[in-house]
């Protein structure tokens, strides 16, 4: 019998000899037509061709996507584009063809650069032409002057065809540059995925390096992938992708990617995770808003490639910062939304089921370092948290590099440690004892850790706090249970003058066995997120 590969190595053998031509009958049989949509001539696909497609693009100056008429892409402002919304109707794979059907954005004012739509199945693409019929629009609406095959800004997936409600419910989404999300387990979105980072916080502009193209082969059952290829391009790199998304418990993807850099990078993120932390219990009272926290995220998560476990609160500093954690062969890290309290949001946009991402390494990711960086900002509508694996070395041009890893959505960690009680809250306030005249030049720490491990301490014994600063002294550590909860508060006070930055590092254990993990926090004297009385 023969395989499918060997039939697509056929079908492009016979097609460049000028027997049969690309997009006759033997390719299009291999495709269900869609009712309603115009699909271009079928062309053999191998993710071989498109990772050397993209090997050749590096080696070439780069051509930025153009809008198709700019003019008029550029007047479809928020409210224009909130009103373009692609029929049901014309869902590839909402026939049964497929288990998740799929539909598409339109271009807008903030979504300009046009993205190519391919369907594959049995080793053969076709593209969806772009049509206005595509999509329920106003009859004035500006959007029907574009011409035919402008493109779409980005899909997404829905939910299982056989679903009553699925022509309103999706489970994941990939629009603008190469930014991709999905609902974790709680059924939100929340923070976003990026193909690449390049230039992150760095001493030149950040790129966003775009998908130009995406071919989309459907799950034929629901325990099936759906297969995502993508071809990125932008100025200093360009790159081919695989995903293979999993609707389960939350969503799961697998993705391999293989980059090529065309010009030198300055700061090369790998599997980049993009947030939002306004602010929390630590920071509440310098922030104004009525709520007691908004944020997407609330700290990031590492498991070292030599087992140790940190977390790491994330901050709202007063200038942009990057921390970074060397690390060789990293098993995970994560931006991870751990206070999942709604009364710690009192809002209508769901903050305690967001999703937290994990990212699991595969394969050797050898020697390099988890980058955090921090920006500034004084709303929630902005992101402000970026995390990423920055490999050891200059990312030259001329570089290529693969990776593999897997993305986790879930409301929290995928392997968790029960041997290791969990940091849950950080507060801040005023140093020394109540009832006592207070230091002005010193500020409190508390630090709350829950986990089944505490619970195994005999009666009347206490955990150790083993607790450190890069610069400062550390005093009046203490550590004690929280009546009638399950928690144990770990506090300390920190002198330090100046503005610098301070850096502490805190974990508890009994004899030499650690019982939690690793605490950190960057402490930002100049931000003044703590209050002197």
């Amino acid at each position: 019998m023969t395989t499918s590969v060997e039939r697509r190595r056929f079908l492009k053998s016979i097609a460049a000899a000028g027997l049969i031509l690309p997009g006759l009958s033997i390719y299009q049989t291999a495709l269900a037509e869609v009712p309603g949509l115009d699909l271009g001539n079928a062309q053999p696909f191998e993710f071989a061709d498109l990772i050397a497609r993209a090997k050749s693009m590096a080696q070439a100056a780069y051509e930025p996507p153009v809008a198709p008429n700019p003019e008029i892409v550029g007047r479809i402002d928020y409210d224009t584009h909130g009103k373009l919304h692609y029929k049901r109707d014309h869902s590839p794979f909402s026939d049964g063809s497929g288990t998740y059907p799929v539909t598409f954005f339109h271009l807008g004012m903030y979504f300009a650069k046009p993205v190519h739509m391919y369907l594959l199945e049995n080793g053969a693409a076709r593209e969806v032409i772009y049509k206005p019929d595509y999509f329920d629009m106003p009859e004035d609406s500006i959007a029907r002057q574009l011409p035919p095959n402008s493109g779409f800004a980005g899909f997404r997936l829905h939910e299982n065809q056989s679903r009553d409600d699925w022509k309103t419910q999706d489970w994941a989404a990939f629009l603008g540059a190469s930014y991709f999300r999905a609902i974790g387990d709680e059924g939100q979105y929340g923070l976003s995925a990026r193909g690449i980072a390049v230039n992150t916080a760095t001493s030149v502009p950040e790129e966003f390096p775009d998908f130009r193209q995406f071919f989309i082969e459907p799950a034929k059952n629901a325990e099936d992938p759906v297969t995502i290829y993508a071809l990125l391009d932008g100025p200093s790199i360009t790159g081919a992708y695989k995903f293979l998304l999993y609707r389960g418990q939350g969503v799961t993807m697998d993705v391999e990617k293989h980059l090529f850099v065309r010009r030198d990078i300055e700061r090369l993120g790998i599997a980049p995770l993009t947030s939002m932390f306004w602010y929390s219990e630590q920071n509440k009272s310098f922030r104004f808003d009525w709520r007691p926290e908004v944020h997407d995220s609330d700290g990031l998560e590492l498991w070292t490639g030599s087992g140790e476990r940190i977390w790491r609160q994330l901050n709202n500093p007063e200038t942009i910062r990057a921390s970074a954690f060397a690390d060789h062969n990293p098993r995970g890290f994560g931006l991870m939304q751990r206070d999942r309290d709604v009364k710690n949001y009192l809002d209508g946009v769901r903050y305690h089921r967001r999703p937290s991402l994990w990212v699991e390494p595969k394969g050797d990711w050898n020697d390099g370092a988890v980058q955090l960086i921090e920006i500034p900002t004084d709303d929630e509508i902005h992101d402000n948290i970026a995390a990423f694996w920055v490999p050891n070395g200059p990312a030259r041009a001329g570089n290529s590099y693969a990776f593999k890893y897997r993305l986790h959505w879930q409301a929290h960690n995928p392997f968790p440690v029960a041997e290791l009680a969990r940091a849950t809250a950080t507060r801040m306030g005023r140093g020394g004892e109540p009832g006592t005249n207070r230091p002005r030049d010193e500020i409190k720490f508390s630090v709350e850790f829950e986990g089944d491990i505490l619970g195994t301490l005999a009666y009347g014994e206490f955990p150790e706090i083993v607790v450190s600063t890069s610069r400062g002294e550390i005093t009046r550590t203490k550590i004690e249970p929280i009546m009638d909860t399950r928690i144990w508060r770990a506090a300390f006070d920190l002198k330090a003058a100046g503005t610098d930055p301070v850096d502490l590092r805190m974990y508890l254990k009994r004899g030499d066995a650690p019982l939690s993990e690793t605490w950190m926090y960057q402490h930002l004297p100049a931000v003044g997120n703590q209050h002197q009385g």
